[in-house]
């Protein structure tokens, strides 16, 4: 029994820092979104062994991505504004470097869905004006 805890332990993990790689590649790719991994990874090192877990929980990745969204519940208008003009950067880019009519369209429609989430899916919030103000 201990060795089978010691094998899913060990597979959580592995999924944790693939998951993390994933992230990271997400927050700099306009392709993959970075968030849901960040939040998997979380899961998966939660599962694989405590002080993993309280590693990844002190991780500024951590702190920035995934502490933020599952407390605000959203996003501000800034945070929209500044994931979607780095992400069609990356996609116009991507268009005038391909060769291939599909694959050019196919990256407008997910430029497209992308607005779409983030207006209709991804709730507004607020920002917080005290975290502004110079004392």
């Amino acid at each position: 029994m201990n060795t089978i805890k010691k094998v899913k332990s060990i597979l959580f993990m592995i999924l944790g820092f693939i998951s993390l790689v994933i992230g990271v590649a997400g927050t700099v790719l306009p392709v993959l979104p970075g968030g849901p991994f960040y939040l998997f990874a979380a899961f998966c090192f939660a599962k694989s062994s405590k002080s993993v877990e309280n590693w990844f929980k002190n991780t500024s990745l951590y702190k920035k991505y995934v502490v933020g969204f599952l407390q605000k519940k959203g996003m501000t208008r800034k945070e929209k504004i500044r994931i979607n003009l780095i992400a069609d950067f990356f996609i116009i880019i991507s268009i005038f470097y391909i060769d291939l009519l599909l694959a050019r369209i196919l990256l407008i429609l997910l430029a497209l869905y992308k607005h779409y989430y983030f207006i209709k899916k991804i709730k507004t919030i607020r920002q917080d004006r005290s975290k502004h103000k110079v004392s």
